[in-house]
C-alpha cells in the first residue's frame, strides 16, 4: 500500500487509454479471478459504514431511512459477491493459506472482519427491536462470536507477522494497523447494541467492548510512533499511495465513537445498584467519555488534514483499492463528529456533521465509479496491478 516506486506514465491515445493499455492483452475471467484479493473487502467495509452512517444522522428527511436500508441491502449483496468470487478464486487456482501468509496481501485480511462488523451494527440499526428477545439474545451472541475471532486475528495474524517477515521501518504502511482494527471495532459494535441489551448482558457486553476497544487503540497508537518516524526520515509516500494515509484517521474516531456511546449506553439497573450515588458516578463517567472523546476526535482531525494535504498536492492517478481508505475512516470520523453533537447538545457540530456526511456519500460515489472503471480497464485484478504484489 505504501511504496516510493512511481509507475512509468505513457502518452494518451485519443481513446483516453495509455498506450500501454491498449497493449495490454485482455484476460479471462478465469485468469483475472487469480488477483482477486482479500482487499475487495475494503468495498463492503465502506458500503456498510456508509449505511450505518446514513442511519445515524441528525437531521432527516423522508425517506431517508429507506434509502440507507437500500444501501445496506446492496452492502448484503456486494458482501455475498466478495465472498463468492473469493472463494471461486481458491477453488479455481488455490493458495489460500498462501493469501493468508503473504507479506501484503495477508494484511487486508482483517478488512473482512471490518465488514462483518458493520452488517451487525447495520441489522440492529435497521432491524433491530429492543421487544424481541429473541433477536436480542442473537444479536448477543453475534457479539461475542465477532469478538472472539477478531482477538484470533489480531493475535494469530501479528504472531506470524514478527516470525516470518521482515518490514523495514522506512517502509511503514498504514496497513500494518488493520490486524488490530476488527477487535477495536468491537466497542463499536458495543455502543450501538449495548443500549437496547437487558441489563443481564449489556454490561458485560460493554465491557468487552471498552477492553477490546482499548486493546485496538493501543496497538494502533504504538503503530503511529513508527508511521510519524517514517514519514520524518523518508516522506510522504508516493502519489499513488496517498489515499491510504486516511487509515491513520480511523482508530482515534472510532474510539471517541465507541466510548461516548457505551458510556451513554449503560443500564438504568448500573445507575441504581446498591449505591445513592450511582447516578452522579454514571454522568460523570459520560462526562470522562464525552472530555476523552473530543481528545482523541482531534487527533482524527490532524490525521485527516495532514492526508488531505498530502493527496490534494499529488493526486493519484491509478486506482488501487487503496482507495477505499477516503471512506471507511473517514465515516468513522463523520460518526464521531455527530455523536459528540449529540452528547455536547451542540446543534452547530451536528451540522458539520451533516456537512460531512454529504461529502462521504460524494467520496463513495466518485471512489465506486473508479472501481468499476478500473475494472473494465484491467487496471486490477490483472498480474502486477494488485495487492498479491510484494513491490
Amino acid at each position: 500500500m505504501f511504496n516510493d516506486h512511481v509507475p512509468p506514465t505513457s502518452s494518451q491515445s485519443d481513446s483516453g487509454f495509455s498506450e500501454h493499455e491498449m497493449k495490454r492483452p485482455r484476460l479471462s475471467l478465469r485468469e483475472r479471478l487469480r488477483h482477486f484479493t482479500w482487499a475487495w473487502y475494503t468495498l463492503t467495509m465502506s458500503t456498510g459504514g456508509l449505511a450505518l452512517l446514513i442511519a445515524s444522522q441528525p437531521y432527516t428527511f423522508k425517506g431517508m431511512k429507506g434509502i440507507g436500508l437500500a444501501v445496506y441491502v446492496i452492502n448484503l449483496l456486494l458482501f455475498a459477491l466478495v465472498c463468492s468470487l473469493m472463494a471461486l478464486r481458491f477453488i479455481l487456482h488455490g493458495g489460500f493459506l498462501d493469501s493468508l501468509r503473504h507479506p501484503r496481501e495477508g494484511l487486508f485480511f482483517p478488512t473482512f472482519w471490518l465488514s462483518v462488523a458493520t452488517i451487525i451494527t447495520g441489522l440492529h440499526r435497521y432491524f433491530g427491536s429492543e421487544d424481541l428477545g429473541s433477536y436480542l439474545v442473537a444479536l448477543e451472541v453475534l457479539f461475542w462470536i465477532y469478538c472472539s475471532c477478531t482477538l484470533a486475528t489480531a493475535v494469530i495474524q501479528y504472531s506470524f507477522l514478527f516470525a516470518a517477515h521482515s518490514y523495514g521501518l522506512q517502509t511503514m504502511m498504514p496497513s500494518w494497523i488493520l490486524p488490530a482494527f476488527p477487535i477495536m471495532l468491537s466497542g463499536t459494535i458495543a455502543s450501538v447494541i449495548g443500549e437496547d441489551q437487558p441489563a443481564r448482558s449489556a454490561i458485560p457486553v460493554i465491557t468487552a467492548g471498552v477492553t477490546f476497544q482499548g486493546l485496538g487503540f493501543s496497538i494502533s497508537f504504538m503503530m503511529y510512533a513508527h508511521y510519524i518516524g517514517r514519514l520524518m526520515q523518508s516522506g510522504l509516500p508516493c502519489r499513488e499511495h496517498r489515499p491510504a494515509m486516511f487509515i491513520c484517521v480511523g482508530p482515534p474516531a472510532f474510539t471517541a465513537l465507541a466510548l461516548v456511546g457505551m458510556a451513554k449506553g449503560l443500564p438504568e439497573e448500573f445507575k441504581i445498584i446498591n449505591d445513592a450515588h450511582a447516578l452522579e458516578d454514571a454522568r460523570i463517567l459520560e462526562l470522562i467519555a464525552i472530555m476523552i472523546g473530543v481528545f482523541l476526535w482531534a487527533l482524527s482531525l490532524w490525521f485527516f488534514l495532514i492526508a488531505f494535504i498530502a493527496v490534494v498536492s499529488s493526486p493519484p492517478t491509478a486506482f488501487h483499492l487503496s482507495w477505499w481508505a477516503l471512506v471507511f475512516p473517514n465515516t468513522g470520523f463523520t460518526l464521531a463528529t455527530i455523536t459528540l453533537g449529540r452528547a455536547l447538545g451542540s446543534p452547530g457540530v451536528l451540522g458539520v456533521g451533516s456537512a460531512m456526511s454529504i461529502g462521504i456519500v460524494c467520496m463513495w460515489l466518485f471512489v465506486f465509479v473508479c472501481h468499476i472503471r478500473a475494472i473494465i480497464r484491467q487496471d486490477i485484478m490483472y498480474p502486477g496491478k494488485d495487492e498479491d504484489v510484494v513491490e
